[in-house]
């Protein structure tokens, strides 16, 4: 399972999401998000599911900055890698993995990637193309610390997935809030009834939702 770490992280080429923005623009409250915040630039960076699902798990709950100083320790103990493999993570002892700053639970959580990336949990990159969204989700919330959330991030920042709506996001629930002139956030199942209209492309919605509810904190989006 060496394999799995993968090359340095790659953009994949830039996908064309000009029919999603047309399609998109039939909702009239999207249709002036995008008017104001221009093409949908989503460009998913080629990774391997269990090196994405590990960083995903650095970045619970601290800063970006903090994340990746502590990712990089551990990348530092593995000169021979790109990243770290399962087999590397799980030869490590817990200690030294709790000295590039990782706490107990995230230690636990990280070494059961390993572990069930190497028994083929997690599939690789390539394998992740025999199945759907669903099917990845219920296969990966198995995994400890991960999450629906963290499971919808990678189907929409590592394997370009284009139908996925996190309607428990924050930022996406915001983005409509404001994009629809609303005094509250819509409820997780009011926004996924919602969004029921923008399939197949509820991922480049969220996308604009995020830039909205963005603007909208540097008072730059304007609700018409």
């Amino acid at each position: 399972m060496s394999d799995m770490a993968g090359d340095s992280p790659k953009q994949t080429e830039r996908p064309d999401w000009s029919r999603a923005e047309r399609a998109l623009k039939r909702d009239p409250v999207l249709k002036k998000v995008i008017k104001q915040i221009g093409p949908c630039t989503l460009e998913p960076v080629t990774r391997e599911p269990y090196e994405a699902l590990v960083r995903a798990i650095a970045h619970q709950q601290v800063h970006g900055r903090a994340a990746e100083a502590i990712l990089g320790r551990l990348l530092a103990l593995h000169p021979a890698h790109a990243f770290p493999p399962p087999e590397a993570i799980l030869a490590m002892e817990v200690e030294a993995m709790r000295g590039c700053g990782f706490s107990g639970s995230k230690v636990a959580a990280i070494r059961d990637i390993a572990e069930k990336s190497a028994g083929g949990l997690v599939p690789t990159r390539e394998a992740c193309a025999r199945y759907g969204d669903a099917a990845l989700i219920e296969r990966l919330v198995a995994i400890r610390g991960v999450g629906r959330w963290t499971v919808e991030m990678l189907l929409i920042f590592t394997l370009g997935r284009p139908d996925v709506l996190p309607v428990d996001d924050f930022g996406v629930r915001e983005g409509w809030k404001v994009a629809a002139g609303l005094e509250a956030q819509p409820k997780p199942k009011e926004l996924a009834a919602i969004g029921e209209a923008w399939t197949p492309w509820r991922s480049v919605a969220a996308w604009y939702l995020w830039r909205a509810a963005d603007a909208a904190k540097r008072s730059v989006f304007k609700p018409q």
